[in-house]
């Protein structure tokens, strides 16, 4: 079990790991033993998440979003098994707590009088100094 937040957890059956070997640093220990964390959600057919937590999510998730509808996170930052696990559930913990929050509606304004007239008149003044530029005529 998961906890996202107090009202939300995410099943056990929902979440795949996977152990690989990692690249960089571990010296022959890199050879033998696998360190590297592939996290797997079912997100699309999870019953625990709203459609609209849903969309958020796949948007967030970007590249990470298969065609399933899973989350796929890999982690191979440290030498340690149990704290590439640790990380990679923070991530999707974040992630879908972003997920959550719903974006607030923007709400459309009018610009109020003044910044209209204050605009027309910096516009204005800008084409007269635009207008003195170029070439000097000859009053001969």
């Amino acid at each position: 079990m998961l906890h996202v937040t107090e009202t939300l957890a995410i099943a056990d059956w929902e979440l795949t790991e996977s152990f690989m070997r990692a690249s960089g640093p571990g010296g022959q220990n890199v050879n033998k033993v696998s360190t590297a964390v592939e996290l797997r959600f079912e997100a699309e057919r999870s019953p625990h998440l709203a459609p609209p937590v849903k969309a958020r999510l796949k948007r967030l998730a970007g590249r990470k979003w298969t065609a399933e509808g899973a989350i796929v996170i890999q982690v191979d930052e440290t030498r340690s098994q149990a704290r590439n696990r640790e990380i990679a559930r923070d991530r999707l913990v974040e992630m879908i707590r972003a997920a959550l929050v719903a974006p607030k509606r923007r709400i459309a304004t009018k610009p109020t009088l003044g910044s209209q007239r204050r605009r027309l008149a910096a516009k204005t003044v800008r084409g007269e100094v635009k207008a003195l530029r170029g070439r000097v005529e000859d009053d001969e």
